[in-house]
C-alpha cells in the first residue's frame, strides 16, 4: 500500500509565502515524476508544477517565477515553495507521484488527499 500525505497549507495574506510538503510512504520500489496540482471551487484540477526523478521541472505559466518545486529522493518527499501568493492561488493543492511498488510491476499514479491554501486579506 502507498500513501501520499500533504502538509503546510493554511491562510496567508496576499504577497505572503507558504511551503507545502508531501511525503510518500508504504511499499515503494521507486518514484518517477512527482507533482503538485490544484483545484479551486467550480474549476478543473490543474497542474501547478512537476519534477522528474532527475530534477527537471515544469511549471504552469501562472506560477512561474513565484513557485519552486523540489524533492528529496532519499525521503520520498516533494515540496512546493510558494512566494508572492495571490488570491487566485486559493485552492486545494494535491500532490501526486508516479510510483513503482516492485521492479516487476508497472508504475501507477497515486494522489494525496489535498491541503487547503487560502490567500486572503
Amino acid at each position: 500500500q502507498v500513501q501520499l500525505v500533504e502538509s503546510g497549507g493554511g491562510l496567508v495574506q496576499p504577497g505572503g509565502s507558504l511551503r507545502l510538503s508531501c511525503a510518500a510512504s508504504g511499499s515503494i520500489f521507486s518514484i518517477n515524476a512527482m507533482g503538485w496540482y490544484r483545484q479551486a471551487p467550480g474549476e478543473q484540477r490543474e497542474l501547478v508544477a512537476a519534477i522528474t526523478s532527475g530534477g527537471s521541472t515544469n511549471y504552469a505559466d501562472s506560477v512561474k517565477g513565484r513557485f519552486t518545486i523540489s524533492r528529496d529522493n532519499a525521503k520520498n518527499q516533494v515540496y512546493l515553495q510558494m512566494n508572492s501568493l495571490k488570491p487566485e492561488d486559493t485552492a486545494v493543492y494535491h500532490c501526486n507521484a508516479d510510483i513503482r511498488r516492485s521492479a516487476y510491476w508497472p508504475s501507477y499514479t497515486y494522489w494525496g488527499q489535498g491541503t487547503q491554501v487560502t490567500v486572503s486579506s
